[in-house]
């Protein structure tokens, strides 16, 4: 799976430029997370189809957009669940850039999760690894 992350300064209507232009695009939003980092707006995305929306913020001419492999886990909806992947992760010496939890109900979640190793990443969570 990958995931967008668009880095631009923040400005009044920026999500709504972004969600618009791909709502145009006819792209599906499937996961979106946006924070003010100082005066800046961090939005990280995955989005259907990723090719399309990948083109579409690459339109934008001042925003800087990196793509990234993340990994799509499916853990139980416990306490704990996610420090024994991230407890997998410090022991292998991977790095954790991102986490998000995509979907959860009362037994699952969907955990997307982006490294600076995908490959090792993938064989460490073997056992849970949707994507």
């Amino acid at each position: 799976m990958k995931q967008l992350s668009i880095i631009s300064e923040n400005r009044f209507g920026i999500l709504t430029e972004i969600s618009e232009a791909l709502a145009n695009a006819e792209v599906n939003i499937e996961s979106i997370d946006a924070e003010l980092v100082g005066d800046h707006v961090v939005i990280v995305l995955i989005a259907e189809p990723y090719d399309r929306a990948r083109q579409v913020v690459h339109q934008f001419p001042d925003m800087q957009v990196v793509t990234e492999d993340a990994i799509l886990v499916k853990l139980r909806n416990e306490p704990g669940a996610l420090a024994k992947i991230a407890r997998r992760f410090t022991d292998a010496g991977v790095g954790v850039r991102s986490v998000r939890f995509i979907q959860r109900d009362e037994t699952y979640g969907l955990v997307a999760i982006s490294t600076d190793r995908t490959d090792k990443a993938m064989a460490l969570v073997s056992d849970v690894l949707v994507s």
